[in-house]
């Protein structure tokens, strides 16, 4: 028998799957629930549990993490009469890491406090290949003490594991993340096509650039991406949809100019508009390319 915490884990898309898993890795019983019983089978083939609920996931969960898209679906399974805060013992630690608004993380720890759940916000960058890697930066919102008891959880799922403040500061580091990725994907896309309607062998200048201060994680996550127009999703336009609707909301709420981050942002939601939403987000290159007039044949 594990002396390490329960955890129930609610939501097992594709960071959140991996992630799970590798919490079992490292020796926590872990119980999963999500609507897709493909990804429960799978939790359960990697040595977790499936639970039939959310209530049953919870009951005697030490920790509960939640993963899930969006703002609207973190409330959907925290509220009400089956969610996690109708159901999960007192003194239970919810670490959230979906990537919401902060002001949906401060009102849950709000309401969670309530009945005795402390809660951190705990959202993730490093997209698929991070949360399988145990790679991840994790950014968290919440109470100190929450914050070391949550530590060595946390350390399993990532490599970059920092506290940003109170409730709420996990969710705006978050935000500034997607800001600048967003940015750096369309900078990195524009380059491209720049490239090779100048005729360059782009394998080439790529490799040259990622060494230089051109050089990002995101070009060298996204390199063979924009190499071969392999755009099967790691982290979907639609979200990233959403992130900037975050980041763009914020920055207006507390005054700071996005200017580069407005146009970015118009960018991904025309992208979005031509039904390529589903793609990665590294298929801001096909804007581009529209743009410019430049086909590749994919």
């Amino acid at each position: 028998m594990s002396n390490l915490p329960k955890v129930a884990w609610i939501g097992l898309g594709i960071m959140g799957s991996p992630m799970a898993e590798n919490l079992v890795k490292a020796g926590y019983p872990v119980t999963g629930y999500t609507l897709e019983a493909d990804k429960l089978e799978r939790l359960a083939r990697n040595g977790g549990s499936a639970a039939g609920s959310i209530a049953e996931a919870v009951a005697d969960a030490d920790v509960i993490i939640t993963m899930v898209p969006a703002s609207p679906q973190v409330e959907a399974i925290a509220y009400g009469p089956e969610g996690i805060l109708a159901h999960a013992r007192r003194g239970a630690l919810l670490i959230d890491m979906s990537s919401i608004t902060p002001q949906t993380s401060i009102d849950l720890a709000h309401a969670a406090a309530d009945r005795g759940i402390r809660v951190l916000d705990a959202p993730v960058s490093g997209g698929e290949a991070g949360a399988i890697e145990a790679v991840l930066s994790i950014m968290v919102g919440g109470d100190q003490a929450d914050f070391d008891a949550a530590r060595p959880l946390l350390e399993a799922l990532g490599k970059t594991v920092v506290r940003c403040g109170p409730h709420g500061s996990g969710q705006t580091v978050k935000a500034a993340n997607q800001l600048i990725v967003a940015v750096n994907i369309q900078a990195c896309a524009e380059a491209v096509v720049f490239l090779e309607k100048s005729g360059v062998d782009l394998a080439a200048a790529l490799d040259v650039l990622n060494g230089g201060l051109a050089g990002s994680t995101v070009l060298a996550r996204k390199k063979d991406n924009f190499l071969s127009r392999d755009f099967r999703p790691g982290f979907r336009i639609d979200l990233h949809h959403k992130d900037m609707g975050i980041v763009t909301d914020a920055a207006r709420a507390v005054g700071a100019a996005l200017p580069v981050g407005g146009v970015v942002a118009q960018l991904v939601a025309s992208l979005r508009a031509q039904g390529d939403g589903g793609l990665d987000h590294s298929a801001l290159l096909r804007g581009v390319e529209r743009l410019s007039g430049h086909t590749t044949g994919n």
